[in-house]
């Protein structure tokens, strides 16, 4: 399945400008994506990710979220919506799957987590869209995350944008808006598991 394919049909067909919530892990991931997207949606960056494993890691990525959509310019200004940390949450969801290996069962729930909890606050606040930016990583599966997202649209009145912003170099660029805005890029996904897989 071609997914980037399939959001150029969803932007393709748009009659307005519609409002996106779009899920965000980090600034370098958001900068391709808003690059992307900052033109033909009004976006808001929702910063939600109790996978991070501590509060200092957690405020270090949404404070650098922060600073380049402020200096970043796109047609629409992008606000960013802070989800609150609460890493239990994430411990309650992994409890049991602590073994499991980089891309395996234990990062599908963590996509869940996050994604409906997107669908949630977007279906909750009137966005007409909702995505995320984690399609741009070549280390996530954007199969299990499309499908996350297309289930999830069953039951909201939002509408799941279908991604795979790794496609297009779209990874690549993102690498040079960090260089050129001079962004941290972690080198973990974020949770104690990934660290210890290091």
């Amino acid at each position: 399945m071609n997914y980037d394919n399939l959001m150029e049909e969803q932007i393709s067909k748009l009659d307005k400008v519609p409002r996106l919530l779009l899920h965000a892990c980090c600034a370098p991931c958001s900068s391709a994506c808003l690059e992307r997207l900052g033109d033909i949606f009004k976006i808001d960056i929702y910063y939600y990710n109790p996978n991070i494993d501590n509060i200092d890691e957690y405020n270090k990525r949404l404070n650098e979220v922060i600073r380049f959509t402020e200096s970043f310019k796109t047609k629409y200004p992008v606000n960013v919506i802070d989800g609150g940390y609460d890493s239990d949450i994430f411990f309650k969801m992994a409890k049991g799957l602590e073994e499991e290996p980089e891309r395996g069962k234990r990062c599908y729930e963590c996509y869940k987590l996050r994604l409906k909890k997107t669908s949630e606050y977007a279906n909750d606040n009137n966005y007409d869209f909702f995505a995320t930016t984690l399609t741009l990583s070549p280390y996530k599966n954007s199969n299990w995350i499309n499908e996350i997202g297309e289930e999830l649209d069953k039951n909201t009145k939002s509408t799941y944008l279908y991604s795979d912003f790794k496609k297009k170099n779209g990874y690549k660029r993102s690498i040079e808006l960090s260089r050129e805005y001079n962004l941290y890029r972690q080198d973990y996904c974020g949770c104690i598991y990934s660290v210890r897989n290091k």
